[in-house]
Parts: C-alpha cells; sequence; structure tokens
C-alpha cells in the first residue's frame, strides 16, 4: 500500500540545511498496525507528514496505491487525503462549537455528503468508539479519552484506507490510553491500516510493528 523510496526531506534555516529526513525508505502492507518511535527532533513527525500528504519530500518518492504522490500539487495532494486518509491527532482539533455528531461530520461537509447520509455514517462512527451517548455533547462537556474517541470517529467517517495517529495518547491519563490503544487495535482487526507515531515505547507495543527514527534516519524495523 505504501512504498517511500529514498525520501530526504531538507529545511532551509538561513545559510545552513538541515536535514530531517535522510535517504528513507519504507514499505508498509494493507492491514498493518505500524508505530514511528523517536525523540523530539528524530524526523518521526516529518516522516508522518509525509506519510500523510500533509508535506512532499526534497527528494525521492512516495507511491500510495501504486501512484506516485511525492509529485502532486496542493489541491491534489489535499484529495489524495480526503479520500485515503484518517487523521487523528494529539490536541484531538475538535470544534468547540460543533456537537460530538457535528465534529464527526465536517469531513463529510467538506466531501458534499447529503445531510442525512452525514449523520446516519456519524452516528454509526461513534458507535464503533463506544460514545453514542455523547453524540449531543461539546467538546468542553467530555473528557480527554472522550474527545480524542470523538477524533477517532471523525478520522474513520469516510471509511479511510489508512489512519494516520500522530501521538493519540499524548494528552491522556493511563485509562484513557488504554481504552484508546483498544479501539486502535480493533480497527486494525477489522482491516485499517493503522500508522501511530509515538515516543513512548509502551504505547508503541501496541501495535504489530515498530520503526525507529533518530537523526532523520531508519534505525530499526522490527515486528512484534
Amino acid at each position: 500500500m505504501i512504498k517511500l523510496k529514498g525520501i530526504e526531506k531538507d529545511y532551509k534555516m538561513g545559510d545552513i540545511i538541515l536535514k530531517a529526513l535522510d535517504r528513507v525508505s519504507i514499505n508498509i502492507d494493507k492491514g498493518e498496525f505500524v508505530s514511528i518511535i523517536g525523540s523530539s527532533g528524530s524526523g518521526k513527525s516529518t516522516l508522518m507528514n509525509i506519510l500523510g500528504c500533509l508535506d512532499v519530500p526534497t527528494k525521492g518518492d512516495y507511491y500510495l496505491d501504486n501512484e506516485d504522490v511525492s509529485k502532486l500539487n496542493d489541491n491534489q495532494l489535499a484529495i489524495i487525503r480526503n479520500k485515503k486518509i484518517g487523521f487523528v491527532f494529539q490536541s484531538f482539533n475538535l470544534l468547540a462549537k460543533l456537537n460530538a455528531l457535528e465534529n464527526v461530520e465536517l469531513p463529510m461537509v467538506y466531501g458534499g455528503v447529503h445531510l442525512k447520509t452525514r449523520i446516519k455514517k456519524a452516528k454509526e462512527a461513534l458507535e464503533k468508539v463506544g460514545l453514542t451517548d455523547r453524540m449531543h455533547h461539546k467538546p468542553n462537556e467530555l473528557s480527554g479519552g472522550q474527545r480524542q474517541r470523538v477524533a477517532i470517529a471523525r478520522a474513520i467517517v469516510n471509511n479511510p484506507k489508512i489512519i494516520l495517529a500522530d501521538e493519540p495518547t499524548g494528552n491522556l491519563d493511563s485509562k484513557s490510553e488504554i481504552e484508546i490503544m483498544e479501539i486502535f487495535k480493533k480497527l486494525n482487526n477489522e482491516g485499517a491500516t493503522i500508522i501511530m507515531v509515538t515516543h513512548e515505547q509502551e504505547i508503541a507495543k501496541n501495535s504489530k510493528r515498530i520503526i525507529t527514527v533518530k537523526d532523520g534516519l531508519v534505525i530499526g524495523d522490527n515486528k512484534i
């Protein structure tokens, strides 16, 4: 499903060129649950941005479903993101004025889906994450774990091929961490391909494969 070949990412800071990724080559198959782990500044977030079509590499090729997306423009990348990728962020990124159901509907609003269909699919997504009893609550009326469940429901509502989770348990207590990881495992067992960025080894152990990044290089790639 995913093939990265010789990916490099450079950032120019004055006269200095900072190499965030250096000749990264990775293959990820459909249905895998992969963690990308590394300390702050290791390049794992840059790698996630490229995988999520939020950024393009300076050099190298990125094939997603056999399509070279490393050369696409911003509009083309936006279409790929909307159709194929669901995002889950550490900070939830929910709109405060909307309730849980309305937040989950958002990707479908942008996609021009009919209201009745939007509501039906949003309810089904919230049911998958065990939050049907909170669908009319706004984010400030939900716990951190519940807000992250809403964010996961929003990520899966369009049935994306890939779920990208960036430090999804970073703002959660240990009980909520366990609940969120169980949801990811369940989604993976149902066929979702999940790629999770984390700096915590214990969280990474919930996946089936750990890719370790340091100084822009992949220094480890191990199945669990």
